[in-house]
């Protein structure tokens, strides 16, 4: 009996203080993940996880399509950490009172609702007629910068009358359907370059960017996970930390270099100019500091969609402000 407490001791005590050895994450489509990519092709996390004597670490990309997806992977433990909107991540922060948080901000970005229907030249030419595009519909940040600014136009009883008009699909398949006349899509809320791409269409143009609604401060997407995670892996967390910092640096020192991996990395179609120019023109920024998250959680409160209003701070881990991470 004395033998067998023992062991289930030393299986308790191992249970509790190994830290996972395959690290699991969710990425999304687009420019956004190019920090990943330069993680990847850089072997950061590997690296940092070796320094800090986790031996060698198994990195896992899982790519995954709006934040309902990336919630529900985060919460069944198919990933260890989630690539979310900040939209998802906060309604999963209140769901589950707390218990996932953000480990740190992926960074900024401005978003572009752009449309084929001549009749439409704002959001209020919106009607029956249009079918929205969106990464995740009614909760992805881009539905959330459309409830947000169609609430402005109309007023906060109304923030959601255009949400019948959207539907759930991934930028690249929004791509494709706006740009072919064979579908009912025919305005799509998506993210670079998709939507770059889509402006280069003669008979497609921009009815509303997000920087007229929020500020271009605002952190729109960040990493997440559990507190149990967090709890369990301190290294690995610590390492996935000091890699992206190392990625941002690295991306925004070559700029160049940075826009040739992720060609290579996501097959991409797109030309190496246009892809330049819109790392060059500020409506992505990468970064680990989060900043104004709360313009988001703020509507999503005042609407009754999440039951606490958090502060900034109770959004997050506090790992990310521990270092002078940029």
């Amino acid at each position: 009996m004395k033998k067998v407490m023992i062991v289930a001791f030393l299986t308790l005590f191992t249970g509790l203080s190994a830290e996972v050895n395959v690290f699991k994450i969710s990425r999304q489509y687009g420019l956004g993940t190019l920090p990943f990519i330069v993680i990847n092709e850089r072997k950061l996390i590997e690296k940092y996880a070796k320094e800090a004597g986790l031996g060698d670490i198994k990195i896992e990309y899982i790519t995954l399509t709006g934040g309902a997806a990336t919630n529900e992977a985060l919460l069944s433990g198919a990933v260890h950490i989630n690539s979310n909107g900040a939209a998802p991540f906060i309604r999963l922060w209140d769901k589950t009172k707390g218990k996932v948080k953000a480990v740190s901000s992926s960074g900024k970005q401005v978003f572009d609702l752009v449309s084929s229907n001549p009749k439409v030249a704002s959001i209020r030419d919106l009607s029956d007629e249009d079918r929205i595009a969106l990464p995740a519909a009614k909760v992805s940040i881009q539905s959330l910068v459309l409830q947000i600014a169609t609430a402005k136009e109309f007023g906060i009883k109304n923030y959601d009358k255009f949400d019948r008009l959207t539907v759930t699909l991934s930028s690249p398949d929004a791509l494709i359907a706006l740009t072919s006349n064979k579908s009912e899509i025919n305005a799509h809320f998506g993210s670079e370059p998709y939507t770059a791409v889509e402006l280069q269409n003669p008979n497609i143009h921009r009815i509303l960017s997000s920087a007229d609604v929020v500020s271009k401060d605002a952190t729109t997407s960040l990493y997440s996970t559990t507190q149990e995670f967090y709890d369990q892996n301190p290294k690995l967390i610590r390492a996935f930390l000091r890699a992206l910092n190392d990625a941002i640096i690295w991306i925004n020192n070559n700029q160049k270099e940075a826009v040739a991996l992720y060609i290579k990395s996501e097959k991409s179609k797109e030309s190496p100019e246009l892809l330049l120019s819109i790392l060059q023109s500020g409506n992505i920024q990468f970064g680990l500091k989060p900043t104004g998250v709360t313009v988001f959680s703020d509507f999503l409160y005042e609407t009754g969609a999440i039951k606490s209003k958090p502060a900034q701070k109770d959004l997050f881990f506090d790992a990310v402000f521990e270092t002078d991470y940029k």
